[in-house]
């Protein structure tokens, strides 16, 4: 049994859950953990100087709650379906050459040092500003953005966040959030697939 671990990362609201949950759907074996579902309490969320609150750190997430689960995962994959209900019991062993892939989605997946260093694949969605600030005014949050919200701390947080990340990570591949959800699909499937191949063929 071989494993792949694939990141999937980017802006708010650029398209990354959407290609994540596509890939996993089209992979066989593979499982998705999404960052956005560490977010720690509402009440322990730090606020700043301008009232904002500070959801857009790795303090406001539950790291090791996360890298536990991804551990997890990595110890025995086949389990760790079975356990969330994705895969059938077995009737046969598992082949030597079958390949496991999990799928980490989230804004700061290349930030957290002990997370990107378990990726062999990452790729992170951009799109421009305006097109960012639209789609974001466009959904609803719990709890709902303030007024200046994006402006005054998302933007700002994005743009630092992303600077650290290029601080620190190589070999990412930076997508086109803008480019048909289809085509986006395809490119990052055929390079995960040429991957999952390369896997089988090792030794």
């Amino acid at each position: 049994m071989k494993t792949l671990v694939v990141g999937v990362s980017g802006m708010t609201n650029g398209g990354k859950s959407t290609l994540s949950k596509s890939l996993h759907q089209q992979i066989p074996n593979s499982c998705l953990i999404a960052q956005d579902s560490y977010f720690k309490d509402d009440s322990v969320i730090p606020v700043d100087s301008n009232g904002f609150k500070q959801y857009d750190m790795l303090d406001a997430l539950h790291m090791d709650t996360m890298m536990s689960e991804v551990d997890s995962w990595r110890r025995d994959p086949e389990s760790f379906l079975r356990r969330r209900g994705l895969n059938p019991e077995r009737t046969t062993p598992p082949l030597d050459e079958e390949v496991y892939v999990l799928i980490v989605e989230g804004f700061l997946i290349f930030n957290h040092r002990p997370l990107n260093e378990l990726f062999y694949k990452r790729y992170f969605m951009e799109i421009p500003n305006e097109v960012c600030k639209r789609r974001r005014s466009s959904r609803v949050y719990t709890p709902p953005d303030p007024p200046g919200y994006f402006d005054g701390h998302v933007w700002p947080m994005y743009l630092k966040n992303r600077q650290e990340m290029e601080s620190i990570v190589s070999g990412i591949l930076f997508l086109d959030g803008l480019k048909p959800k289809e085509e986006l699909l395809a490119d990052v499937y055929e390079d995960v697939c040429q991957e999952i191949e390369r896997l089988k063929e090792k030794d």
